[in-house]
């Protein structure tokens, strides 16, 4: 990873070295060097252990945003371990015993359906005497589509769009397309059975809700066809005929229903959470440390609309200014999470960068008294469907009311990515190899 931006002043440059850490700590390679481990034929991840002895073949599958690092993690351990594997992803590498295969992001393609057909197909051979590696990471949705019957790929681009578009959040997005899906809620485990599953997760939700990660392909689904329909309501979507007829199918009951709790198939399923968003705050808090400065994670699981939750972010800065509460400064505060943005424009822009603007608004407005940065990044480096991690700003980011006015502007429209652009604000990575939500730091300091 190279992560480049402007960094005029020592805070900008103690911002970026705290997210350079934080997006470090969450790669596959370093991950997995200490949570998986082979000892004869004994398999650890984390604290379980599997007698790689009991199974006749060992077989790798699954995809994401981080499924690449995962997969070189994973042979680098396992070796001719490994029988077979192939993992989705839009950055893939070279494995030697599993399959690195190209899908999309955040809209799903043909691409992406013929390289999950690969891995459909070792499910389907899997039984009692195979283990099955599952590499559950962030952007699997997407990344790994497997439409379920009568529903095209094109219904599910366009019903995918729509929901993206919606201000939706991730757990009601997913409810819609767990049900359009043969390997969503729970359908990857039930193709896998009586197989034993062992999933690797790197969680980009906030609170690690198995059943939300990647849409959660391995366990238990609670929503239902009447909740997926209630989705589309509550955000009046017009979506495909064929995605509203087969969602009524099975609320009527002529259809049969994700997998739920209790269910046989999760019989033989371990699910292992092996990095998610505290793990980058933890990292990037070790870095602020170092450096001196008194350290607050604000939350790990901040949510809603990015532009308003950066106006908190940026209140506790100017409390540490102005009152010393809730930590003298120098301070570093810093925040995680997966905020959402209300499409009602047509701009180029993602959540990280409506935070930032958002921020430099609030910056340039106060009167604390002393100097503060802000950054906003999403740990994978593709803040959106930009080609941005975010963004960097300060307190003279917009120097002039009409700046200001012309940054409320660039929000209303979702047009943030210019506007930071124009003023060398933004955050640049290339894809980070990881995806464990957002990281924001924010820098104050006094006069």
């Amino acid at each position: 990873m190279d992560l480049t931006a402007q960094a005029p002043t020592d805070r900008h440059e103690v911002a970026l070295a705290c997210l350079r850490a934080g997006i470090e700590a969450a790669r596959p390679e370093r991950v997995l060097e200490s949570s998986l481990r082979l000892d004869g034929d004994s398999l650890r991840v984390g604290e379980a252990v599997y007698d790689l002895s009991r199974f006749e073949r060992c077989v790798v599958v699954g995809g994401g945003k981080a499924a690449a690092g995962v997969a070189e993690a994973i042979e680098r351990v396992l070796g001719d371990r490994i029988d077979a594997g192939a993992v989705v992803t839009y950055d893939p590498g070279a494995g030697e015993r599993i399959d690195h295969l190209p899908g999309d992001h955040p809209v799903p393609s043909e691409r992406g359906v013929e390289s999950t057909g690969r891995a459909v197909e070792l499910l389907e051979a899997a039984d009692e005497r195979t283990l099955v590696l599952c590499v559950v990471t962030g952007g699997a949705s997407a990344l790994l589509p497997a439409p379920a019957e009568g529903i095209s790929l094109s219904a599910l681009q366009e019903t995918t769009e729509r929901l993206l578009e919606s201000g939706a959040d991730i757990g009601e997005v997913n409810a819609v397309r767990k049900h359009l899906s043969t390997l969503k809620g729970g359908g990857l485990a039930r193709l896998a059975a009586p197989a034993t599953v062992v999933s690797l997760v790197f969680s980009d939700v906030v609170g690690n809700d198995l059943s939300v990660v990647a849409s959660g392909p391995t366990v238990p689904d609670e929503t239902t066809y009447d909740d997926a329909l209630g989705v589309l309501d509550r955000y009046d979507l017009s979506v495909p005929e064929s995605v509203r007829e087969r969602l009524e199918r099975g609320r009527d009951g002529e259809l049969a229903e994700t997998p739920k709790p209790g269910d046989p198939v999760f019989e033989r399923v371990d699910d292992h959470v092996l990095a998610d968003g505290f793990t980058a705050l933890d990292a990037a808090r070790d870095e602020a440390d170092g450096r001196g400065y008194e350290t607050l994670v604000l939350s790990s699981r901040v949510r809603g609309e990015a532009r308003e939750a950066a106006k908190t972010h940026v209140a506790v800065g100017e409390e540490v200014l102005a009152t010393g509460e809730p930590l003298d400064p120098p301070a570093v505060v810093l925040s995680g999470g997966e905020t959402t943005v209300t499409v009602r424009g047509d701009g180029a822009g993602g959540p990280n960068l409506e935070y930032a603007l958002s921020a430099a608004v609030e910056l340039s407005a106060g009167s604390s008294g002393g100097h503060a940065v802000l950054a906003s990044v999403d740990t994978d480096g593709k803040d959106g469907g930009t080609e941005v991690a975010g963004a960097v700003v300060d307190e003279r980011t917009l120097q002039t009311g009409d700046d200001r006015e012309a940054a409320r502007d660039a929000l209303d429209g979702n047009d943030s990515l210019p506007a930071l652009d124009a003023r060398d604000c933004l955050v640049r990575t290339g894809p980070t190899g990881t995806n464990v939500n957002d990281l924001r730091v924010l820098v104050v300091e006094e006069e």
